[in-house]
């Protein structure tokens, strides 16, 4: 009596791959890691500039007495961007402070109980 492989099994016979016969998942690499960003960072940049192409009407801009024209899209841009810094700096000041903290606390001597 024979019976088909594909009926029991759901998978022709055949060699298994390494990675499923051994229950391991591809290593994740920095050169993966960094061609995933740049995928995202292009798609990402595409969307910026079709939004950028589509507002292309001139706004005035009014800055503590200075004034300017400009696209709507690089406006947006402009105070986007200028956002985005903003918090940089915030996380930076942030991450500095937490590092001080765990030195002061790595150089501060262990008293007895």
């Amino acid at each position: 009596m024979t019976t088909d492989p594909t009926v029991s099994g759901g998978q022709p016979p055949g060699p298994e791959p390494v990675a499923s016969a051994k229950g391991l998942k591809p290593r994740t690499t920095r050169a993966g890691m960094a061609w995933a960003a740049t995928a995202f960072g292009l798609v990402l940049l595409m969307l910026l500039i079709a939004f950028i192409l589509q507002n292309q009407d001139m706004v005035t801009l009014r800055y503590f007495g200075l004034a300017g024209t400009v696209s709507l899209g690089i406006a947006l841009f402009i105070g986007a961007v200028g956002g985005g810094v903003l918090v940089a700096v915030a996380g930076a000041a942030r991450i500095i402070q937490l590092r001080t903290m765990a030195r002061r606390t790595r150089k501060a001597p262990i008293r007895p109980e």
